[in-house]
């Protein structure tokens, strides 16, 4: 069982920066590959970052890159999604997300078994 918590959704101004926070339990880093979804209300669950178990390899949605990063801390069992250059439609509820490694990584979120809480980020124009 993989237990993921959330954290550092805020509103913020355009072109702001957040950096949010995915606590994950123990041994879930490097036994997972680990992703980043959102979703706003009346719409379905959008991907928008990924890194597989090993951490050779990073993907993000066209719509994010250049302006997020997808970062582990493996000691800390911390995973990070550092938001720069916020856009109005960023806003949504974020979700870290776990999926099994003997599969390979996906941006579909059905193929993610754990998931966080969410945390909402709100960007004010």
């Amino acid at each position: 069982q993989v237990h993921l918590v959330e954290s550092g959704g805020a509103l913020v101004q355009a072109g702001g920066s957040l950096r949010l926070s995915c606590a994950a339990s123990a041994r879930t880093f490097g036994y997972y590959h680990m992703g980043w979804f959102r979703q706003v209300p009346g719409k379905e669950r959008e991907f928008v970052a990924a890194v597989t178990w090993s951490g050779e390899a990073t993907y993000y949605a066209d719509s994010v890159k250049g302006r997020f990063t997808f970062s582990r801390d493996i000691a800390k069992n911390i995973m990070y999604l550092q938001m720069n250059s916020l856009k109005p439609e960023d806003t949504a509820v974020y979700y870290c997300t776990a999926a099994d490694r003997s599969e390979g990584l996906t941006t579909t979120p059905s193929d993610y078994i754990y998931w966080g809480q969410g945390t909402q980020v709100t960007v004010s124009s």
